[in-house]
């Protein structure tokens, strides 16, 4: 401390540079500057070091690197001489220095807007590419993808981080429920299995079983859905009795069974579909089923601390005479918005319902006001998938993808009505030649889809342009 006293004492003009020697190269910059990554960097720290011009403080990295990262903490943003390194050289770099944070930040995608958004990347494990199951974190847009019977671990920047080897032959299912730890079940292997990916280590698994029933045995697991403290997971048995179970997070055992039935009919089928929903504390389980008739399911909402179905539709059904014979392909819930979505089979229409205010018919059918998007056109195949994320709808048709967002003067306290949405393409021809589309989901400010027989996982990204054209 008294050399550094005696230091600025001595030289007050140059109290606030810093001379650093990167690699052999040498920096000077601001202490402002190098400070701005934070107390708990490795710069920070440095930057209370005495510095002068015969003594520079070294570090042995890579100087063209640190240039980018004193670019990077001067703007906020990274400059142009940043794409001559990879994302992993970059995110290496950034924490060693202790501003990973900073980076993150700065490479993150602009907020994902549909109607702008396109293909940046394809994500794919190096071994059985074809993935069989994939499941985004919200927060930060990383991935887990499950092929065969692995599962590959990518980051926020979706580098590879771990592939854990389980002991399933082909994972079919699989949902992130805690940081590191993903449930996953299986259309060929019982149980409900638990794995934290940090380490490649199997830490549990769950059976559906019971001794009074003999027919309850070898139950897989179909869909699987998570609240802070519960696991939902659909069972189903090899002769069709099916159940959603329900398992504590704290202890990886089975808590209570919701809606057992055997599976006999489209009424009673497992479900294939699951959401809880936060804001009021409901079960969202759905399934349909595709004949030489056309499409049939039913979508029901229990309440978990009653076991209680509080609200059920079944399609085809009474009391639909305008819309009998076009049943749903396929339903989703904007969890934020309390409203349910569903895509007509046939018609390949949109309907909304609010969750607040479900009854026998609650649907409302959404007009296309944009002229140029032409039919939507269903086929009956149930080739049609839904998906909401952050206030927009996307649908699946085929090999396609199309958005439904708000309109500018929508209202959300306002009554639902037909014209409350837009639609619009996302993809372009070439995209949708892909091959046909087998799930759509967000995370982070990016969407994620799968397609059948094609490997590895689509990424979509808005441009940086059009975000900042929405926000002037």
């Amino acid at each position: 401390m008294e050399i550094l006293n005696s230091y600025n004492t001595l030289d007050p003009h140059n109290s606030n540079r810093v001379k650093l020697n990167v690699g052999g190269k040498l920096f000077e910059t601001t202490v402002s500057t190098i400070q701005s990554g934070g107390p708990d960097s490795l710069l920070y720290a440095l930057s209370n070091c005495p510095t002068h011009d015969v003594d520079p403080i070294f570090i042995d990295r890579d100087p063209d690197i640190f240039s980018v990262f004193l670019s990077l903490l001067r703007s906020n943003r990274l400059p142009s001489t940043a794409r001559r390194f990879s994302k992993q050289e970059l995110a290496d770099e950034a924490l060693y220095y202790g501003i990973d944070s900073q980076l993150k930040s700065a490479m993150s995608p602009p907020p994902l807007q549909g109607i702008d958004a396109s293909i940046v990347s394809t994500v794919r494990p190096a071994a059985d590419a074809l993935p069989s199951a994939f499941t985004a974190a919200a927060d930060d847009g990383s991935i887990w993808i499950a092929h065969g019977g692995q599962i590959s671990v990518y980051d926020w920047n979706l580098s590879h981080s771990s592939t854990c080897r389980t002991h399933i032959d082909n994972i079919t299912s699989i949902r992130r429920v805690w940081q590191e730890v993903a449930a996953i079940g299986s259309e060929t292997t019982p149980g409900l299995h638990f794995y934290d990916l940090s380490s490649s280590r199997h830490m549990a698994s769950t059976y559906w079983t019971d001794t009074t029933d003999p027919r309850i045995y070898k139950a897989e697991v179909i869909a699987i859905a998570d609240s802070p403290d519960t696991i939902f997971a659909s069972f189903i048995c090899p002769h069709k009795e099916n159940s959603i179970i329900l398992v504590d997070k704290s202890t990886l055992q089975i808590s209570s069974e919701l809606g057992r039935q055997s599976g006999g009919s489209t009424k009673n089928m497992v479900a294939e579909k699951l959401t809880w929903i936060p804001k009021t504390g409901m079960v969202l389980g759905s399934a349909v089923m595709c004949g030489a008739f056309g499409s049939s399911g039913y979508i029901r909402m229990w309440d978990p601390r009653s076991g209680e179905v509080v609200w059920e539709t079944n399609e085809p059904g009474s009391g639909r005479s305008s819309r009998f014979g076009d049943p749903f392909a396929d339903v989703d819930v904007d969890v934020e918005g309390l409203t349910l979505f569903k895509v007509c089979s046939k018609s390949g229409d949109l309907a909304m319902a609010d969750l607040r205010n479900l009854g026998d018919d609650p649907w409302v059918y959404m007009k296309d006001k944009n002229p140029g998007m032409g039919h939507t056109g269903g086929d009956g195949s149930g080739n049609s998938l839904i998906h909401c994320y952050k206030g927009q709808v996307f649908v699946g048709r085929g090999g396609g993808l199309e958005v439904w967002s708000e309109t500018v003067d929508n209202n959300r306290d306002c009554e639902i009505s037909e014209g409350l949405y837009r639609r619009n393409f996302v993809d372009k021809l070439e995209d949708c030649e892909r091959g046909l589309i087998k799930k759509i989901e967000g995370g982070g400010d990016r969407l994620f889809v799968s397609r059948q027989h094609v490997e590895g996982i689509e990424v979509w990204e808005s441009s940086s342009v059009s975000a900042a054209l929405s926000a002037l």
